[in-house]
């Protein structure tokens, strides 16, 4: 069962384009929702109801190798061997990390009086023991593969019978561990606050009472610099409920971000993650490399992504019997395959589908490292990140499972003002985009709404001709079916008061939602800006939900399946958008944008300056 659209957004990757005139046009790709289909796997465990059973089973389980990561690599896959002395199609393997998880005592994990807390914790995944086992049931033996990453902790796994519903731990494996398990990880670039500044955030074990954390950079082939890094962590009781601050808790490390400054425009940079310990020795990840943005108006070949709604998947098979993500890998692949062809990400809401379960954002950095690494990443915040009750959200929901945008706000860098207020602008050559926050209120008279305003008002648009509006929550345009059952094609009160500021400062395109119609056209757009185009990206890895029953004549595009869009502004005068599957990378939808200065400037409906007869 779905989700109303007030708590599940961004379901389908839909253009459209809005006329300011009688009607307006919509172009649609994939369509996208967060709801009961997308329950976190590993809330399906009954962790609090497990209960203990190793001294009176004769059942085993081992894994190897005891040591990982001894080339420095950052994820590896390990061996498990388990013996049942009786087994059963329901019996599965969870990977723990710390490796100790059973405990006297546990924090506010018990929510039964009538036994102690056993299991403290829950496993970071699962597999059910006859995964790539079918014998196992008439055979008491049984292999796994899993693939971890380096967590900042040892791991160890734990054979259960009786189900996710009743599970009995009657084995316990060693202990594994990476070699260095508090090495720097994950590097997540992003625009800084200046057009000539990159931001670097990571993930180690090293507080500050262990270590000074950097980073190392400099031209390709130049001298390197040393550039200070902020750290940053969070303890539970910031978790705003359960089950982020009770059984899915995982202490998330510490994560840092340093401020390059003053880079030459499109220069090429390299950089590696650093940290001085106190002792004198040196702990240094791999090298990376990424390019500066361009001057802000610069005139230059610049290519951006936007989707929404991936999340994270397990290429190991792991916690997907539900199918949770099931375009996640796809998209991942299909960027990483094509890094040399774009030059920035946005990644517009419900980022990892964590919901609460804390160890999955490790997961997450981990899985689009390749990408982040080397282009900026940026995010806006959606359900799955912020919202639950009486916490300042917009919406009171209990969609990011206790996180209340902490997770969010800390993992990864905005240029924001306050990040807990969601909202910010930011510059990439000739695009301007304003990114707000559908959790926190937009309507006229807000402080969100204020900014977007100044936001959209700001931009020069002889120099930065293409300005874009993004958020999670589709506040435009939408034929998602939930949405036309309401009859309104929107989040409730969505565009009531942002519609007269993308058709007042000429917004070209709006990312998330859906639009009545003027034109026929489908391929291409030119001269006067007469309305803003809107886009639904929530393709990019989670559930599709269904179209509308009603086609409004202003959808001109549909399409069911996971994707992303890709911007290519060619000049000042010339845009390409295109639609591609996660699938195959294929194209499937596109439409050019070309105007001059002298259009922007025109005024349309609405959007008239008043003028006097004196002269």
């Amino acid at each position: 069962m779905e989700d109303p659209p007030s708590s599940s957004v961004g379901r389908v990757a839909v253009a459209v384009l809005w006329l300011w005139s009688s009607c307006l046009c919509l172009i649609t790709s994939p369509v996208h929702s967060h709801g009961g289909l997308g329950d976190q796997p590993l809330s399906k465990i009954a962790v609090h109801k497990a209960t203990v059973n190793l001294r009176s089973s004769s059942s085993s389980i081992t894994a190897h190798p005891l040591l990982l990561g001894l080339q420095g690599e950052d994820t590896e896959w390990v061996t498990v061997l388990l013996h049942s002395s009786n087994p059963s199609s329901d019996d599965w393997v969870g990977v723990f990390s710390p490796s100790k998880f059973i405990g006297s005592t546990c924090f506010e994990a018990n929510d039964t009086k009538d036994q102690p807390p056993y299991i403290c914790s829950a496993p970071i995944k699962y597999k059910f023991a006859n995964e790539s086992n079918p014998s196992y049931g008439t055979n008491s033996n049984a292999s796994l593969k899993f693939q971890l990453i380096n967590q900042r902790g040892d791991f160890s796994f734990g054979l259960f019978s009786g189900g996710l519903s009743n599970p009995k731990l009657i084995a316990i494996s060693n202990s594994i561990s990476f070699l260095n398990p508090k090495a720097p990880l994950y590097p997540r670039l992003a625009l800084g606050k200046a057009w000539n500044e990159m931001t670097v955030t990571w993930t180690s074990g090293y507080s500050l009472e262990e270590s000074v954390p950097f980073v190392e950079w400099g031209f390709k082939e130049g001298i390197q610099t040393r550039s200070a890094a902020g750290t940053l962590t969070f303890d539970r009781n910031s978790m705003c409920g359960a089950p982020a601050r009770t059984v899915a808790w995982r202490d998330p490390g510490f994560i840092h971000t340093s401020f390059l400054k003053d880079l030459w425009p499109n220069a090429l940079y390299t950089y590696k993650l650093g940290h001085r310990l106190f002792n004198g020795t040196y702990i240094w990840s791999r090298n990376y490399t990424f390019k500066a943005s361009p001057y802000p108006g610069q005139d230059s070949l610049q290519r951006v992504i936007v989707f929404g709604d991936m999340g994270k998947a397990e290429r190991d098979g792991s916690n997907e019997y539900s199918n949770y993500q099931p375009g996640s890998l796809n998209t991942t692949d299909q960027l990483i395959s094509d890094l040399k062809n774009f030059d920035m990400v946005f990644h517009i809401g419900d980022i990892v589908y964590a919901n609460g379960y804390i160890s999955q954002w490790d997961q997450f950095t981990s899985q689009v490292e390749p990408i982040t690494s080397t282009v900026p990443y940026m995010i806006a915040s959606g359900n799955h990140e912020r919202d639950w009750p009486n916490s300042g959200s917009f919406y009171n929901t209990t969609d990011s499972g206790g996180e209340c945008g902490v997770l969010a706000e800390t993992m990864f860098y905005v240029p924001a003002d306050n990040r807990a207020k969601f909202w910010y602008s930011t510059d990439y050559g000739m695009f301007h985009f304003c990114i707000a926050d559908s959790e926190h209120d937009w309507r006229e008279g807000t402080e969100q709404y204020k900014f977007i305003e100044n936001c959209l008002a700001s931009v020069d648009r002889q120099k930065q001709p293409w300005l874009i509006f993004a958020a999670h929550r589709v506040l435009g345009y939408s034929s998602d079916y939930q949405y036309g059952l309401e009859g309104s094609f929107e989040e409730p009160m969505g565009r009531e008061s942002l519609q007269k500021l993308w058709q007042k400062y000429r917004v070209d395109i709006a990312f998330y939602g859906h639009n009545r119609c003027v034109t026929s056209e489908k391929n291409h757009y030119s001269g006067i800006p007469r309305g803003t185009i809107h886009v639904v990206v929530g393709g990019g890895g989670s559930h599709l939900s269904k179209f509308s029953d009603i086609t409004p004549n202003w959808s001109l595009y549909r399409d069911y399946d996971f994707g992303f869009v890709k911007l290519t502004a060619f000049n000042q005068s010339s845009l390409l958008f295109e639609y591609k599957k996660s699938s195959d990378g294929k194209v499937y939808d596109s439409f050019t944008i070309t105007r001059d200065y002298r259009d922007v400037l025109a005024c349309v409906q609405d959007s008239c300056a008043k003028t006097t007869l004196a002269s």
